[in-house]
């Protein structure tokens, strides 16, 4: 059994995987969440062949039930918590005035509120891991959209600057605990999730998902002293 544990949702691919390889390769014990059980599967066998041990569970992260055993997988398995990763997301762009009721619910459910009931669910384990050695670790995965909204991917701002600011609270009110958050605001990722842009932005001038999983490794060997509330990556001439 391995000494620290991470539950890593949204790990089917995209920055999700990439943060779970990097976490297995730092000897965690690792459950993997994603909506799409052959995905989730494909990456699992991945992070096996890798040599990491792995709980895979397939779960919709914006059903509350899903979210509550998804998190007694993991304590079935590990039996402890250190790495909390929510990276499960959705963005969907329309203009305000075409915005469907549906679209709006299911990014407040998928960006935000499965983000928040994680937390309440995985408390009193990042509690233990915290008060053992002051370091457990929960990342948020927000973006640069959440720092600047914009047009067409309104609502998906809105979540995205909804994550910093829960951020900004469990900072407030788990560091005395020994958990520390960081979110990630990243400008365009080549991942899967960025297909729709890649005419205008070609991939191999996107941040890469071992950027963003390089900055929670980073994070990760920090002193319990230091907490890094925020990250943003931006592309060579960008700006907020």
């Amino acid at each position: 059994m391995p000494d620290r544990a991470a539950l890593v949702t949204g790990a089917s691919s995209g920055i999700g995987l990439a943060i779970a390889h990097m976490l297995g390769a730092e000897g965690y014990g690792l459950t993997v969440a994603a909506r799409r059980p052959e995905k989730l599967t494909a990456a699992a066998d991945e992070l096996r062949a890798a040599g990491y041990e792995v709980e895979e569970v397939a779960a919709n992260l914006a059903e509350e039930p899903d979210i509550q055993r998804v998190v007694a997988r993991h304590r079935d398995r590990f039996g402890r918590l250190d790495v909390l990763v929510n990276s499960a997301g959705v963005g969907i762009g329309a203009p305000v005035g075409e915005i469907q009721a549906r679209r709006v619910d299911m990014q407040l459910d998928v960006n935000l509120r499965a983000m928040v009931l994680f937390y309440r669910e995985c408390t009193a384990m990042l509690r233990e891991a915290g008060a053992e050695h002051r370091s457990a670790l929960v990342v948020n995965l927000s973006s640069i959209s959440g720092k600047s909204g914009q047009p067409w991917l309104s609502v998906y701002s809105a979540t995205k600057a909804a994550v910093i600011g829960f951020t900004q609270a469990m900072n407030k009110e788990l560091n005395a605990d020994g958990v520390k958050s960081v979110a990630l605001a990243p400008g365009f990722v080549d991942t899967p999730m960025t297909d729709f842009v890649k005419e205008s932005v070609p991939p191999e001038e996107m941040i890469q998902t071992s950027d963003v999983a390089a900055a929670v490794r980073f994070v990760l060997h920090t002193s319990p002293a230091c907490v890094i509330p925020e990250i943003v990556f931006q592309r060579p001439g960008e700006s907020i």
